[in-house]
């Protein structure tokens, strides 16, 4: 059974991400939301692989794919990675410089208070491990993003 306090955390990181796309205009949301959808399939696949290695520990009873490791998927995944690809998309080194904040936030702090909050902790991974497990799909979205915007532009990729 899903305590209270681990339902209102999932509640509000699916809720408050996908509430700021209100404020990242029509435009963006159709330029970037392919690759923000790639992200969540293939974020998906990475907490399902995760989760049958064990590197995290949520503190609920009974372990569940759906109320522990998927709220993270589908909540801020996509609409962060929205944020920061039209924030920085065109410059690469800024894009990398944002996502390793975010992440290194995430995977310095942020888990901590989870685990302070009693919500998940680190099991299998320790914080720079867990660092380079969010950092490295960075590169992936903006790759996708890069041959997305290409096709779009009807831009040969072969030369």
């Amino acid at each position: 059974m899903i305590s209270r306090k681990h339902l209102g955390f999932n509640l509000s990181i699916i809720a408050i991400p996908w509430l700021s796309l209100f404020f990242i205009g029509k435009h963006s949301i159709r330029r970037y939301s392919l690759a923000g959808i790639f992200i969540i399939i293939f974020e998906i696949i990475n907490h399902l692989y995760g989760h049958q290695r064990k590197w995290r520990r949520f503190y609920d009873k009974k372990d569940s794919f759906i109320k522990d490791e998927l709220p993270f998927s589908i909540g801020p995944y996509m609409p962060l990675s929205m944020w920061l690809l039209k924030s920085s998309y065109g410059n690469f080194k800024k894009f990398l410089l944002l996502n390793i904040v975010v992440d290194g936030i995430f995977a310095f702090f942020f888990i901590d208070v989870l685990k302070r909050l009693k919500i998940v902790s680190l099991n299998r991974l320790n914080h720079f491990q867990f660092f380079i497990y969010l950092h490295y799909k960075a590169y992936l979205l903006y790759g996708v993003q890069y041959l997305f915007e290409k096709e779009k532009n009807g831009v040969d990729l072969k030369t």
